[in-house]
């Protein structure tokens, strides 16, 4: 049985984890605001893109463009795993590390790359036999758009040269703050949302033409989804950080509770131990 001196060591530890745990999740609070402000900014943004994109490409042939080409085979796969740089956030990275190696061992592609973002991926597929195109990336601390921009100029040129057949991307995907979603996206060959040989519903006139414009519009369109999935990645990585305080928060306070009913019974039995060791000692000395 503990002793009394051990049971307040306990109770002032947990009372001091608890407060750090408390304020873990205001700061995630606060985090999550800003993480989501940007996010829903850019979801806007993004659809907005993909239907002018779903609108040109109903105007010209998209066979002729090679972010379009759809590969009969899909041999060389770059698979990009976007995780947290930190930890305590619960199951949000182990999610993602198991659906990347659920995926791989589903899929089986004859030979995959793999592109971690977030060092708690990088520190994972560091230590395993899978081929890593690029270590030690850290976007999530700061998360801007010229570094998202490299990657995807990356991707896009060894995709066009012919080194890779299709870019998958896998994260998580923000649904709300207690719930977050383990998503696989191809980010190349692009998806089209239009049918073959769709009819345009408007005729536009274009300035330059619509091929012109549709390649601009390609790699940019990539970029920004790269950069969406982030911004949707670091929510969730707030949201999941603020439950998983919030619940350490709440079970810390159940232990000390705990910790100090067990403390009140030991110092209640020693209490009335003393007591009754005095009365027999005083009923001895009468006698």
């Amino acid at each position: 049985m503990p002793s009394t001196i051990d049971l307040r060591r306990r109770i002032r530890s947990i009372k001091s984890t608890q407060q750090l745990t408390k304020a873990m999740k205001m700061v995630a609070a606060a985090k999550l605001r800003r993480a989501q402000e940007r996010m829903f900014a850019a979801r806007p943004y993004a659809a907005g893109l993909r239907e002018m994109l779903t609108s040109i490409s109903t105007r010209v042939n998209v066979k002729k463009h090679p972010l379009l080409a759809e590969r009969e085979r899909e041999d060389k796969v770059l698979l990009i795993i976007v995780t947290a740089d930190r930890g305590l956030c619960g199951a949000f990275n182990t999610n993602v590390i198991r659906g990347a190696m659920n995926t791989i061992a589903e899929k089986k592609w004859p030979e995959v790359q793999l592109l971690p973002i977030g060092n708690k991926s990088n520190a994972f597929f560091r230590r395993r036999s899978l081929p890593l195109r690029r270590q030690g990336l850290q976007l999530m601390q700061a998360l801007g758009h010229d570094t998202v921009r490299e990657i995807a100029t990356m991707i896009t040129e060894d995709f066009i040269n012919g080194d890779l057949d299709a870019v998958y991307v896998i994260y998580n995907e923000f649904k709300s703050i207690i719930a977050q979603k383990v998503t696989l996206e191809r980010l190349l060959p692009l998806q089209r949302d239009w049918a073959e040989g769709q009819e345009p519903e408007i005729e536009y006139l274009y300035e330059p033409g619509p091929e012109q414009i549709l390649g601009e519009l390609l790699p940019r369109h990539i970029e920004f989804q790269l950069y969406r999935i982030l911004l949707e990645s670091a929510a969730a990585e707030q949201g999941a950080r603020m439950t998983a305080m919030e619940a350490a928060t709440k079970n810390a306070g159940e232990l000390v509770d705990s910790l100090t009913l067990n403390y009140n019974r030991i110092r209640q039995a020693q209490i009335t131990k003393e007591i009754i060791e005095i009365v027999s000692g005083a009923a001895a000395a009468g006698k």
